[in-house]
C-alpha cells in the first residue's frame, strides 16, 4: 500500500449541498432555510441563554445579597508557615516560588503559630496578632503598598 493509493470509505465524502441556485434545483428562493424567523438569517439563531420565550434560567432563580466591586480579596500565610521556611529575610517573591501564596494576589499575614527567631517579612497586610508576635520576637513587619486600592472607581 503506497500514500498515493489511500481512499476514503465508501460514503464518506458527499458533495455540498449548493442552495440558493434557483427553483428548478430544489434548493432555490428561501435557501433551505424555510420562512421568516430568526432561522432565516445568517447570524446566530438565537442568544445561548434563550429558552424558547420561557423566562431563562438566569432570570428565574433568586439573587440574594451584595458583591462588593472593590473589594480586596487577600491570599493569607500564617506565621507557622513562614517559621518553617527557615530564612530570615520573607518576601512575596519567596512566598510565591514555595506556593505558599498566589500570584496576582496582594498577601496578608495571619497570627496562627509562634515565631521564635527575628525575621524581616515584607507583605500588604498584616493582622494585629501577626504583627504583635513578629515584633516580639524582635523582627520587622514591612507593609508594602499595593498597586491597586479600589479608589477611583
Amino acid at each position: 500500500m503506497k500514500l498515493s493509493e489511500l481512499k476514503p470509505a465508501p460514503g464518506a465524502k458527499r458533495r455540498k449541498k449548493r442552495v440558493g441556485c434557483g427553483p428548478a434545483s430544489g434548493h432555490g428562493k428561501t435557501s433551505c432555510r424555510g420562512h421568516k424567523g430568526a432561522g432565516q438569517h445568517s447570524a446566530p439563531e438565537f442568544d445561548a441563554r434563550f429558552e424558547g420565550g420561557q423566562m431563562p434560567f438566569y432570570r428565574r432563580i433568586p439573587k440574594r445579597g451584595f458583591k462588593n466591586p472593590t473589594r480586596v480579596e487577600y491570599s493569607v500565610v500564617n506565621l507557622d508557615d513562614l517559621a518553617e521556611l527557615g530564612t530570615d529575610n520573607v518576601t512575596i517573591e519567596l512566598l510565591q516560588e514555595r506556593k505558599l501564596v498566589r500570584r496576582g494576589m496582594p498577601v496578608k499575614v495571619l497570627g496562627r503559630g509562634e515565631i521564635s527567631r527575628p525575621i524581616t517579612v515584607t507583605a500588604h497586610a498584616f493582622s494585629e496578632s501577626a504583627r504583635q508576635k513578629i515584633e516580639a520576637a524582635g523582627g520587622k513587619a514591612v507593609l508594602l503598598q499595593p498597586e491597586w486600592t479600589g479608589e477611583g472607581k
